[in-house]
């Protein structure tokens, strides 16, 4: 799986027949530039999950289907910067980890103590 981001939708009106009606987006894979079939009705600069190989062709409706790179999930959050900080052994701050005075932004579990009836 990749991590992208959609920079604007592709039209293609003369395609062959198995493309059907897809939406085809072009989604930023580090500097380059991809052509991927929408699945999930994404808008330019959402950070989307995609998958290649036989898993784009499932993803987009058929083994048959000729894709390669399919979109199969929006990220709700995602720091770019924050990533590649990690990537590079940078320390950051542990994102489960409320902050000095605001709460977390992760959503989880509460953490009382106790047993639920």
């Amino acid at each position: 799986m990749l991590i992208c981001k959609v920079v604007k939708p592709l039209v293609s009106t003369n395609r062959i027949p198995d493309f059907e009606h897809k939406h085809l987006q072009v989604v930023l894979d580090g500097s380059t530039q991809k052509v991927a079939v929408d699945a999930v009705g994404c808008v330019p600069g959402d950070w989307v999950i995609c998958v290649g190989s036989s898993a784009a062709r499932e993803a987009a409706g058929s083994k048959s289907y000729p894709s390669d790179l399919t979109i199969v999930g929006i990220i709700d959050h995602w720091d770019p910067e924050a990533a590649k900080a990690a990537a590079a052994g940078s320390p950051a701050a542990n994102p489960a980890t409320p902050s000095s005075g605001g709460p977390s932004s992760v959503a989880g579990p509460s953490s009382t103590t106790g047993t639920t009836s």
